[in-house]
């Protein structure tokens, strides 16, 4: 059996997951992602780079990192997962860049116990300050060596060009040609580039935009079908298809978690 149960407050998300038979399709999210694996072992691409987390493992997502996941055994796997915006990270560390994680997983009692607390209070519905707290508490944990001071890299240019066509474009269809006029090259010059900067290929990045503003729309409006037509999908069927290959539930199951 597969569960997927997402609940929000202070801004942040938790997931609490359960599955065996369910595999993500490679997809990224504009937030810090933190996580523990409960049960099992959880595999994963994370920008080209194969990761296993045991029992215990703390998984670090840094914005924006192009990942997969899956189990890697049939009896399956159990984990808890934040998504915090990077505001907070910054506001917390008082910071104006974007810090990173050095580690994609590390095995630290104490970081695993500040995650699975907050989450905890998220999911049974905690006071938003208390939930504030816990994440002040959790987020200072990484001012010293599990961030870097550095901030992103700034984008190849002809990624970060077509990155905001393609976010104006969220309420239509992908454009390559008009995408590819802009630069002047081919349509398989373009794919080979994007793809060879940012590991996923442009149509894969454009539908994830188009989920990830759907998600945003249903948490601020609490309409579906809202999320359908201004993100340009054909149907709610549509919509759910996509959605649940990022977050292994459909649009409609995600509003009911976070009402």
């Amino acid at each position: 059996m597969n569960k997927f149960v997402y609940r929000k407050s202070a801004g942040i998300t938790a997931l609490s997951a359960s599955f065996t038979d369910f595999t993500y399709k490679k997809h990224s999210h504009e937030e810090y992602a933190l996580g523990v694996t409960l049960r099992g072992v959880q595999q994963y691409n994370l920008d080209g780079s194969f990761q296993s987390s045991h029992a215990s493992g703390v998984m670090l997502f840094n914005p924006e990192q192009i990942h997969d996941g899956r189990s890697q055994y049939k009896t399956g796997i159990d984990y808890v997962m934040l998504y915090i915006h990077p505001d907070h990270f910054t506001e917390v560390l008082e910071k104006r860049d974007l810090p990173r994680f050095t580690s994609p997983i590390v095995y630290n009692a104490d970081l695993k116990q500040k995650i699975l607390r907050l989450a905890h209070a998220i999911s049974n519905g905690k006071d938003e300050s208390f939930c504030s707290e816990l994440l002040l508490t959790l987020v200072e944990s990484f001012s010293e060596a599990k961030m870097s001071p550095e901030a992103y890299k700034t984008d190849h240019h002809l990624t970060k060009k077509a990155k905001e066509m393609m976010y104006y474009s969220i309420d239509n269809v992908l454009r390559l040609d008009d995408i590819c006029k802009e630069f002047g090259m081919s349509k398989f010059q373009f794919i080979r580039a994007f793809k060879a900067n940012t590991g996923i290929s442009p149509y894969q990045f454009f539908l994830n935009c188009k989920v990830e503003y759907a998600k945003k729309l249903i948490e601020s409006t609490k309409d579906i079908y809202l999320a359908v037509t201004e993100c340009g999908f054909a149907d709610l069927t549509h919509l759910n298809r996509h959605f649940k290959r990022v977050y292994g539930t459909t649009a409609f199951e995600y509003l009911t978690h976070i009402n």
